[in-house]
């Protein structure tokens, strides 16, 4: 087929496609549309030497056609140096990274839908990519949560003075902790009404690091549940949920108040009938 005639379907295919087109919400949703399009316009096009629609010879030809090799990996990569505050800057914009990674160098890999972050060979983060056109509205900030939960960790007697179990205040005005789910919001709410709910707070927020972090959840939501908001409480259940033990108890029914059968007696002649026969008493 000469290129002139495939241009002319590009452009007639086009034209077809792009006729009646909603609004998107994001980039991936007009792929999805997209997909779709193609697919239900190849079902209603002739195909112009066989019988049948595009699809249908699609459908008989694909089981002949070679294995696809790899998908190629396009990215653009930039060299990028993390700032004291975890954060790297691309676009206008600012993205967390891992605390371990803080006045590090790293190689930012940039896709058309999001940002990776690689450093020592391993993917360290990701971030969905903000694209935002107008240069009169401010940068935006986009924090992980999980990326600061490294500075909780205290290493022996000689802890970091800028770490959160030495600054648990930091909870309570810190700008990436405003991005928890809703269950540890809700924890965080109850911890900060008690004398050192702050570094309880902490320490559950820094189970993340060694466990589950859907495990973890599960146990404060059954804790506010339960309206038992502790730390203690919230170990003992996430311990139960990891070594898969059962989480609801039979409720029992107890009564107002214990009734004796046999009322005890005051006399303590009467441990001398444990004392086997025959056997010799001895002064106390």
């Amino acid at each position: 087929m000469a290129s002139g005639q495939v241009e002319k379907n590009v452009q007639d295919a086009r034209n077809r496609m792009w006729q009646v087109m909603p609004v998107f919400a994001d980039l991936a949703e007009l792929n999805n549309w997209l997909e779709d399009r193609c697919i239900a316009l190849w079902a209603e096009t002739p195909h112009k030497a066989l019988p049948g629609s595009i699809a249908d010879v699609w459908e008989a030809e694909s089981p002949l056609l070679m294995a696809l090799p790899p998908a190629f990996d396009g990215f653009i990569e930039h060299s990028k140096r993390v700032s004291p505050t975890c954060l790297i800057t691309f676009e206008r914009n600012r993205y967390s990274v891992p605390a371990s990674f803080a006045n590090r160098r790293i190689s930012l890999h940039v896709y058309p839908d999001r940002l990776v972050v690689v450093a020592e060979g391993q993917t360290v983060c990701e971030h969905a990519r903000i694209i935002d056109r107008s240069h009169r509205k401010p940068g935006k900030v986009i924090y992980d949560w999980r990326h600061y939960l490294a500075l909780a960790i205290v290493l022996g007697p000689m802890a970091d003075k800028g770490s959160l179990q030495c600054k648990p205040g930091a909870l309570r005005n810190g700008a990436p902790f405003t991005e928890m789910p809703d269950a540890f919001r809700q924890l965080q709410d109850h911890m900060l009404c008690k004398d050192g709910g702050d570094r309880e707070m902490v320490d559950i927020l820094s189970l993340v690091l060694q466990h589950n972090e859907a495990d973890v959840l599960c146990a404060v939501d059954l804790a506010l549940e339960a309206g038992v908001p502790t730390k203690t409480h919230i170990l003992n259940l996430l311990h139960r949920l990891i070594d898969r033990k059962p989480i609801d108890h039979p409720e029992v029914d107890p009564p107002d108040a214990l009734a004796l059968q046999t009322t005890p007696e005051a006399n303590v002649d009467r441990y001398d009938g444990l004392r086997q026969a025959g056997e010799k008493r001895h002064a106390s």
